[in-house]
């Protein structure tokens, strides 16, 4: 299990315009990557939405933000050019990342006990893990971790 102070997780992985994306070249970045179920769904969209919307205070504050979902390339894409998302979103379709950073956590989806990503962010600086937003509600959530960084 993650915690406040550890060093982040590096991954490879596809972005949603099909290109690479390799943590590990980010080292000396503020980043926000923020965990969400499945692209196009009610909470995703909402989540998407207000980080897209408050965009400009990210950057201002020098942070990159990252959305990373159990999706296709094909799905991120399609979901970041309907809600015109600014940043960029990461498929994680083998689930490798969640694994990683310990956010497939078991749900229950109208009675049945299944795996799923549980919504959560880390903000991390400099390759290290400085916060985690467990638990987290939609709604709100931007500027929530706006107000933390």
């Amino acid at each position: 299990m993650l915690k406040e102070g550890d060093k982040a997780p590096v991954f490879k992985v596809l972005t949603d315009s099909g290109e690479d994306f390799d943590l590990a070249q980010h080292q000396n970045e503020k980043i926000v990557l923020y965990f969400y179920p499945r692209a196009d769904t009610p909470g995703c969209t909402i989540e998407a939405c207000e980080f897209r919307d408050t965009a400009k205070k990210f950057t201002t504050k020098g942070v990159t933000v990252l959305g990373v979902s159990p999706d296709t390339t094909k799905a991120q894409a399609k979901f970041k050019e309907k809600f015109d998302l600014n940043f960029t979103l990461l498929a994680d379709d083998g689930k490798e990342i969640a694994e990683k950073y310990g956010v497939m956590k078991e749900k229950n989806m109208y009675g049945k006990k299944v795996m799923g990503v549980a919504r959560t962010t880390f903000i991390i600086e400099n390759g290290k893990i400085v916060k985690i937003f467990n638990n987290v509600k939609a709604e709100g959530h931007a500027e929530q971790v706006l107000a933390a960084l």
